[in-house]
């Protein structure tokens, strides 16, 4: 596999890490073994997000958007405005079913974009302060921003309504919740809004309900489901909550603990670093939510309410990004530039789950600010799985900040270092490249009406043709050969 072509990996800090799994050259279940490295940004690329299903935008800390062909790589459009960092983006798809994107730069300013033209069609630059997420609510046609204060605006850039001033926190994220509700992460409070479109088609915003279970700030937010979301904070809890009524479903608590050699009762590590049990991200395929907790992975299930599988040292530093590529597979990118495949697997009878010598301290039931609850060893929980490495990817030579899957087209990536990186199965490109290969066939004989030279009336001659190329949709005729067979 290929390792560090384009810088050398360095050590992210000299604090002693826990044993990170290794996987060595042969990686069967990989399947991403070309890659092509894509240039145009000029600082840290931090977001991705895909257009359509042949293009994607990447944006960052130089202010730049750039429209890229997840197939060739191309550059196709770059989009320039902003002064500053690009601190948001997002796609609006309006009802003729053209995609626009929408930026927002800590130069507190929001440009809506044409991505086939590169065009700049609106943009609002007299905001209080940075935003710093967006929400596009299509059903309603209007989208919302978030930072220092809550703004709700239509498809032409026209502000319909907005909420007052936050904490220096302010809004650091946004899901649409059903009903025309909205939930907005405020520190370490869950703030519940209500759209309210009169019949003159104006909007109003109006609170609803203020979750406050969470100890420390939170840090992630996402829908599971209809019924579900489910928020992580910097302290390491995942709470599940009800989305008609808000209430608690399940509230678990992340505290890696190790267990005593001699088979004595477990003893707590010293207190952790904020970093090593904050949650960074979480993701779902609505029945199993992938939490990136420190530089660990843990895995759980909706319906049951149960960990399935973790794994406390996946990287050699903090996870930043994480997928569920299936109910079985998943994929991870992490400070360290590394982005690794993973597969839940049954544990062999009698054997250490993940990292030997660790489990989790994992607590069920509502949570409270004044008594904890009673917690759950991870060794307790019957039917654990475990997280086995089965892909290493290392191309980046800074930290991988994100990635876009496009299934078997590729997975993009994108890092501090300040490149992209299309990753693409290469048995697939193989077989791409066959199928372009030259080929002859005869196609016909027949008669013409012009003799071209030939002064036998009618003409029979027949045409042949020697080479092409052919892809997966048409054949290119590159060289005709026509053989006359008249009689002299």
């Amino acid at each position: 596999m290929l390792r560090w072509i384009l810088g050398g990996r360095e050590a992210q800090s000299s604090v002693e890490k826990s044993p990170v799994l290794c996987i060595g050259e042969e990686q069967p279940k990989n399947c991403f073994t070309e890659l092509q490295v894509l240039k145009g940004h000029f600082d840290i690329v931090r977001f991705l997000v895909q257009i359509d299903d042949f293009r994607f935008a990447s944006a960052g800390d130089d202010g730049l958007v750039l429209v890229w062909n997840i197939e060739t790589g191309e550059r196709l459009q770059e989009l320039r405005g902003h002064s500053q960092q690009i601190t948001a983006i997002t796609t609006f798809t309006c009802s003729n079913g053209f995609t626009s994107l929408i930026t927002a730069s800590s130069d507190r300013s929001l440009s809506l974009w044409d991505p086939d033209t590169g065009n700049r069609v609106q943009t609002i630059s007299d905001l209080q302060s940075s935003v710093k997420c967006l929400l596009v609510l299509e059903r309603l046609s209007v989208w919302v921003s978030g930072g220092e204060e809550l703004c709700v605006w239509d498809k032409d850039f026209q502000l319909l309504c907005h909420r007052q001033k936050y904490s220096d926190t302010g809004i650091t994220a946004l899901i649409e919740l059903p009903e025309n509700l909205i939930a907005a992460a405020v520190d370490k409070e869950i703030v519940i809004y209500r759209l309210v479109v009169s019949p003159d088609s104006s909007v109003s915003v109006t609170d609803v309900r203020h979750c406050s279970e969470h100890h420390d700030q939170i840090r992630a937010l996402i829908n599971i489901n209809d019924g579900i979301f489910a928020s992580g904070s910097q302290a390491g809890e995942l709470i599940l909550w009800d989305s008609t009524n808000f209430q608690n479903l399940a509230y678990e608590h992340i505290l890696w603990e190790e267990s005593h050699p001699s088979g004595q009762t477990e003893t707590r590590l010293a207190a952790p670093k904020p970093s090593e049990m904050s949650i960074q991200h979480l993701t779902t395929n609505g029945r199993l939510i992938l939490a990136a907790v420190g530089s660990g992975l843990y895995v759980y299930d909706v319906v049951t309410k149960a960990v399935v599988a973790y794994r406390k040292a996946a990287h050699d530093s903090d996870v930043l990004h994480i997928m569920l590529m299936s109910d079985n597979e998943l994929m991870s990118c992490s400070e360290d530039g590394s982005v690794r495949m993973w597969e839940i697997q049954d544990l062999p009878l009698a054997a250490e789950p993940a990292s030997a010598g660790f489990f989790g301290m994992l607590t069920f039931g509502r949570s409270s600010k004044q008594s904890g609850p009673q917690s759950k060893k991870v060794l307790e929980i019957p039917n654990l799985r475990t997280l086995e490495l089965t892909g290493d990817l290392i191309g980046h030579s800074g930290a991988v900040q994100m990635f876009l899957s496009f299934k078997e087209k590729g997975l993009v990536t994108c890092s501090t270092d300040h490149l992209l990186i299309l990753w693409k199965d290469g048995e697939r490109q193989s077989r791409l490249r066959s199928q372009k290969q030259l080929f002859t066939w005869t196609c016909f004989s027949t008669s013409f009406p012009l003799n071209q030279g030939c002064p036998k009336t009618p003409h029979s001659a027949e045409t042949r043709i020697v080479a092409g190329i052919q892809d997966e949709n048409s054949a290119t005729v590159l060289i005709i050969q026509r053989s006359c067979h008249c009689e002299e």
